[in-house]
C-alpha cells in the first residue's frame, strides 16, 4: 500500500504515450521500437493486447486461464444483500457503474482510496484506509500491536477482541473498508519485510488470527479486507515498473492450497468483504490479473461474494484484468499515478461500449461491490468519513492531489480511542514471550538495583511520530514500517515504566556499552535489542523493507551489548523487540545471559505490559509464532531474499511445504527455540480425551449447486449514458468515469464492427463451480468435526498462569502423500488459574485437517480413511509428550516427541 511515487515520477515520459488506451482494446499495431521495449519487459497489458511473450517460468508452474469471472450472490448468507444491490444497480447509468469500480485517485480526496458515488441513487463513496494495525495518517487513534503480537498470544478472545476494537475505531471515523488483516506474507522467509502485519509462519495460526478479525471488524459494521493474494512473501522487486516486472511466485498447486491459500480460505468462510490482490505475480500472472486465482479459486472454489481489488498501484491490465476477475481498481491511477488517467473510470466505460469487456462482468462488478456494503449494514446510519490523511489542520484543501483544488473542512477530530487501550496493554501483556529463565531470575523484585541498557528501553528522541511511516530505528520499536503503520496517540515506554516501578534504576540509554558504567553487588543489567523491517518503498539502515543488510541480526550492534553486559554483570536480561527471529548464538548461552524476553512489538503499550511480566504482577504466557533457528543456514536456500535478475525474477518455491518448523522438523534439525514456544512463572500439565465425529470418507460429500445470482439485461447500453453533464467542472487529475460524446459516440460504433483478441481459454458461458466448492471457503464439509479433543490444563506451578494447548496432527506413515512430520490444526489458552486449578479446553480437527489436497481429482482428500492420525497435544511444537489415536481413541502421556 502507498508506495513512494518518486520512482514513479521518474518514470513520467515512458508511460505518458499509453494513457490514452490502457484498457481500450485495439487491434493497432504498436511499431515504436522504445516504447515495445518497455512493453515487452514491464508485461504492461493495453486492453486485450499483451505486448510480447509471458516471461518464462518453470515448465510445472504455468498458471492455467479461467474464465469467465463467476457472478457472486449465489451463497444464502448474502441472498438479501445480493437482492438489495440488483435492484440499486439496475437503476444505475453505465458511467455510474464503472464510477464506483474505481478510485478517483491517488490524493483526491479524504482517504487513503475513495471510489466513485452514485449520489443520484444514494451511493456513496467508499473510504478504504490502512492500516491493519490502526487508522493510518490520523489523530485520536489507537497504535495497536500487529498481527505477530497478537500471534503470540495464542489467545482466540484477544484476537477478536482487537478486531472489533479496530472496527469501532474506522467505524467511528467513517471508514467503510478497513485494509485488514494480513496473513500474507506466511512468513516464509524469515527476513521478509512485513512478515510482522501477519500472525504467525504456520498457516493454521494465521487462519484463526485472520479470521477472528474479521469477524471483529465486521461485527462492527466495517467491510475488511484480507490481503495480500497471494504469495507476496518478499519486498524487494515486488511490484511491476517501467523497467522490471514484479517477480513471479512460482508455487505448485498442493503448497498453495495446503499453506498459502489456508488463511485465505477461513477468511472468506468468516465473510470478509474484500480481498486485496497482491503486486506479484503466480507462476507467471500478475496476481491484479490472474484468471486462475482470482475466477477459480477466489470466487468458484472459496465461494468468495465481496469484492477483490488491487493493491495501489498495483494493477497493470484494463480489459484484462477485468475479465480475470478484478473488481476495484485502487487508488484508481495507472502505474504512474496523478495525471488524471486510469485504467479503469472513463477507459472501462469505452471498453464496455466497445464490447471488449461484457455488460454482465461490469454488472457483477457493481454488484459486489454494493452488496457488500448492504451486508455490512453500511446502507443505515453510517458516518461519513470525518478524517483527512493528508492533513493534520481542521482546514485544507478538498482534493490534495489537484492542480487546483477548492477548500474546506477536512478534520473534525473525532476521538474514537474509547478505552482500546486496555485490549493494547492485555494483548503486549500475554504476548511476551519468555524464552530463558535460568535459577528463576525472573520475576524481579522492585527492590533490585537495575541498570538498563539500550535506546530500545525509550521513546524516540525525535518524537515518537518523527520518521514518515515510521521509517527509522529510534527508541522503542512498537511496530515496524510502511503502509502498515499508524501515528502513536502516545507510547508507553519501558524505562518509563520500570523507574516508575522500581527503587534503583540507572538508565544507560546507548547502544554502545558506556565506559562509566558502574556494578554493584546484586545488579541486574536489562538489556533492550531490536530488530526492524518494513515495506519497500522506505529504506532503513540500508534494509530496503526485507532484512537484508541486517540478516536475522539484532540491529544497532545489539549482539554486541549483550556481550560486553554480560562480560561485566553477574545477572542480564535480554528483552528484544522485534519483527521476527533473530540469531541469538553470539550471546545466548553466555553465563551472564540469565533470562530473555521476546516482546514483539507491543504498539502504544510498551511499557507497563512489560513491567507486569518483570516484576511478576503477570505470569508470561506467549509463545513464539515462528522458529528460532541456529543458523539461516538451517533453513532452506529457497527462502533467501530473491536478488535481481534480467526480466522477470523467479522466485520459486521448491520446499513446497516445508517453511520455518515443517522444514526443520523434516530435516532433523533442531531449533534454538521451537515454533510455540514460551516459558512461565509457573507450570502445567495437560491431560486428553478423544472422541470421533463424522463417519470419514476419502471424498467429501458432493457440493450443493450454486444458487440464484442477479439478472441484468447484457444488452451495450447507448451511448448517451457515459456522456459528461453538461457544465459539468472538471477538476484536472481527478478520476472520472464520462466520456466527451464523441469518445463516446465512436466506442459504441466499434461494438458491432471490430473483433478483439480474447485470452486463451476465454469464455463466457458461466461454471457450475469446482467439486472442493459449495460455500464461503469450500465445501461446508471439510469444516465437519472430524475429531473433538477435550484437553484439561492443570496448573501445576505456584503462580498464577495461562496455559496454551496446541494439537499437531501427524498423517500416517505409509499414505502416498508426503505430508510434514507434524503440523498445527488447533489450539486455545485457558483463563489465569491459581495453582492447582485446571481449565477443560474444546479442540476441533475437522474433515480438512486430516485431508490433503489432491492435485489430480483438485479436492481434499483424506488419504487413509482407516489409518492412525496422532493428534500431538503439548505447549510447543518441540515440547509433545501427549498423544491420542484416532484409531483406539485412547491418549498416551509421556511418550516421546516425534520431532528432534
Amino acid at each position: 500500500m502507498s508506495p513512494s511515487l518518486a520512482c514513479a515520477v521518474l518514470a513520467q515520459p515512458l508511460v505518458l504515450s499509453l494513457f490514452y488506451f490502457p484498457s481500450l482494446a485495439s487491434t493497432t499495431e504498436i511499431t515504436d521500437p522504445r516504447l515495445l521495449f518497455w512493453l515487452r519487459n514491464a508485461h504492461v497489458d493495453i486492453g486485450n493486447i499483451t505486448v510480447g511473450k509471458r516471461l518464462a517460468v518453470p515448465n510445472e508452474y504455468e498458471a492455467t486461464p479461467y474464465y469467465p469471472a463467476p457472478y457472486g450472490g449465489w451463497v444464502s448468507d448474502w441472498s438479501d444483500s445480493y437482492a438489495k444491490a440488483e435492484e440499486l444497480v439496475a437503476k444505475m447509468t453505465l458511467a455510474e457503474k464503472t464510477n464506483i469500480t474505481c478510485g478517483t485517485g491517488y490524493f483526491m480526496d479524504r482517504c487513503i482510496g475513495n471510489t466513485g458515488s452514485v449520489h443520484r441513487l444514494g451511493f456513496p463513496q467508499i473510504c478504504l484506509q490502512d492500516s491493519a494495525l490502526g487508522i493510518k495518517g490520523t489523530e485520536n487513534i489507537t497504535a495497536f500491536p500487529p498481527g505477530i503480537t497478537v500471534g503470540a498470544t495464542w489467545n482466540k478472545q484477544l484476537m477478536y477482541d482487537r478486531g472489533a476494537a479496530l472496527g469501532a475505531e474506522f467505524r467511528g471515523k467513517g471508514i467503510n473498508v478497513h485494509l485488514g488483516p494480513t496473513v500474507g506474507p506466511m512468513g516464509r522467509k524469515p527476513r521478509g519485510g512485513r512478515n510482522w502485519e501477519g500472525f504467525g509462519a504456520d498457516p493454521v495460526l494465521q487462519a484463526v488470527g485472520g479470521a477472528q478479525t474479521i469477524k471483529g471488524v465486521q461485527d462492527q459494521g466495517v467491510i475488511a479486507t484480507i490481503k495480500h493474494l497471494i504469495a507476496n512473501e518478499q519486498e524487494m522487486f515486488r511490484m511491476y515498473n517501467p523497467f522490471q516486472p514484479g517477480y513471479s511466485a512460482n508455487i505448485d498447486d498442493r503448497t498453495l492450497h495446503e499453506l498459502y491459500l489456508w488463511p485465505f480460505a477461513e477468511g472468506v468462510r468468516a465473510g470478509v468483504g474484500s480481498v486485496m490482490a497482491a503486486y506479484n505475480a503466480v507462476n507467471g500472472s500478475a496476481c491484479t490479473q490472474n484468471s486462475y486465482l482470482i475466477n477459480n479459486i477466489l470466487k468458484d472454489e472459496l465461494g468468495f461474494q465481496g469484492f477483490i481489488m488491487s493493491d495501489w498501484l498495483a494493477q497493470i491490465g484494463g480489459v484484462s484484468a477485468a475479465l480475470a476477475g478484478l473488481d476495484a481498481s485502487l487508488p484508481g491511477d495507472p502505474t504512474i499515478p496523478l495525471f488524471g488517467n486510469a485504467w479503469w473510470a472513463f477507459h472501462l466505460t469505452e471498453a464496455v461500449l466497445n464490447g471488449s469487456v461484457p455488460v454482465d462482468r461490469l454488472n457483477d462488478m457493481a454488484t459486489r461491490i454494493v452488496a457488500t456494503w448492504y451486508q455490512m449494514g453500511q446502507d443505515k446510519d453510517y458516518p461519513d468519513p470525518n478524517f483527512s490523511t493528508w492533513s493534520s489542520n481542521a482546514e485544507g484543501l478538498l482534493h490534495p492531489g489537484a492542480l487546483v483544488s477548492p477548500s474546506g473542512v477536512v478534520n473534525e477530530f473525532v476521538n474514537v480511542q474509547d478505552d482500546h487501550a486496555k485490549v493494547v496493554r492485555q494483548i503486549a501483556t500475554e504476548a511476551i514471550t519468555m524464552l530463558k529463565n535460568e535459577n528463576n531470575t525472573l520475576p524481579l523484585s522492585t527492590a533490585t538495583p537495575l541498570k538498563v541498557f539500550g535506546t530500545d528501553a525509550r521513546k524516540n528522541p525525535d518524537g515518537i511520530n518523527s520518521c514518515a511511516d515510521q521509517a527509522c530505528d529510534k527508541g522503542t520499536l512498537g511496530m515496524g514500517w510502511g503502509s502498515g503503520t499508524a501515528s502513536y496517540p502516545y507510547l508507553d515506554d519501558p524505562i518509563t515504566a520500570i523507574t516508575g516501578r522500581a527503587k534503583n534504576v540507572t538508565p544507560y540509554l546507548t547502544d554502545d556499552f558506556p565506559s562509566n558504567a558502574v556494578v554493584e553487588e546484586g545488579d541486574v543489567a536489562l538489556v533492550f535489542i531490536n530488530a526492524d523491517s518494513g515495506e519497500n518503498y522506505l529504506s532503513v539502515d540500508g534494509n530496503p523493507g526485507d532484512r537484508t543488510s541486517s540478516d536475522l541480526h539484532a540491529w544497532k550492534n545489539g549482539d554486541k551489548l549483550v556481550q560486553e553486559a554480560a562480560d561485566k554483570y553477574d545477572k542480564v536480561v535480554v528483552i528484544t523487540h522485534t519483527v521476527g527471529p533473530i540469531l541469538l548464538e553470539e550471546w545466548i548461552d553466555l553465563p551472564s545471559v540469565k533470562a530473555v524476553l521476546f516482546a514483539h512489538l507491543p504498539g502504544q503499550e510498551a511499557g507497563e505490559s512489560l513491567t507486569d511480566v518483570l516484576f511478576g504482577d503477570t505470569s508470561p504466557s506467549g509463545h513464539l509464532p515462528y522458529s528460532i533457528p541456529y543458523s539461516e543456514d538451517d533453513l532452506p536456500e529457497s527462502v533467501n531474499i530473491k536478488g535481481f535478475e534480467l526480466g522477470q525474477p523467479q522466485d520459486t518455491f521448491s520446499e513446497g511445504l516445508f517453511i520455518d518448523y515443517r522444514y526443520l522438523n523434516a530435516q532433523n534439525k533442531t531449533p534454538r527455540y521451537p515454533f510455540g514456544h514460551g516459558l512461565s512463572y509457573t507450570t502445567f500439565s495437560l491431560n486428553a480425551t478423544i472422541a470421533s465425529g463424522i463417519e470419514l470418507t476419502s471424498v467429501p460429500p458432493p457440493r450443493s449447486p450454486k444458487g440464484k445470482t442477479p439478472s441484468y439485461s447484457t444488452d451495450i447500453p447507448p451511448a448517451s449514458e457515459a456522456y459528461y453533464p453538461d457544465n459539468f467542472n472538471k477538476i484536472w487529475r481527478y478520476i472520472y468515469s464520462y466520456l466527451p460524446k464523441n469518445e463516446a459516440d465512436s466506442a459504441a460504433k466499434k461494438a458491432n464492427t471490430t473483433t478483439y483478441p480474447y485470452p486463451d481459454g476465454y469464455s463466457t458461458e458461466q461454471k457450475a463451480g469446482p467439486p472442493a466448492g459449495g460455500a464461503q471457503g469450500g465445501n461446508p464439509a471439510l469444516w465437519d468435526t472430524a475429531f473433538k479433543l477435550t484437553v484439561t490444563v492443570t496448573n501445576t506451578g505456584k503462580a498464577t498462569g495461562k496455559g496454551v494447548a496446541q494439537a499437531y496432527v501427524q498423517f500416517p506413515a505409509d499414505i502416498e502423500y508426503e505430508t510434514p512430520v507434524i503440523q498445527l490444526r488447533d489450539f486455545d489458552k485457558t483463563r489465569n488459574l491459581a495453582s492447582g486449578e485446571s481449565q477443560t479446553l474444546d479442540l476441533t480437527l475437522t474433515r480438512k485437517d486430516i485431508s490433503v489436497w489432491d492435485v489430480v481429482s483438485q479436492n481434499w482428500i483424506i488419504p487413509d480413511v482407516k489409518g492412525e492420525y496422532k493428534v500431538w497435544i503439548g505447549n510447543s511444537s518441540g515440547g509433545l509428550k501427549l498423544a491420542c489415536s484416532t484409531t483406539s481413541l485412547k491418549c498416551e502421556n509421556g511418550l516421546g516427541s516425534p520431532v528432534t
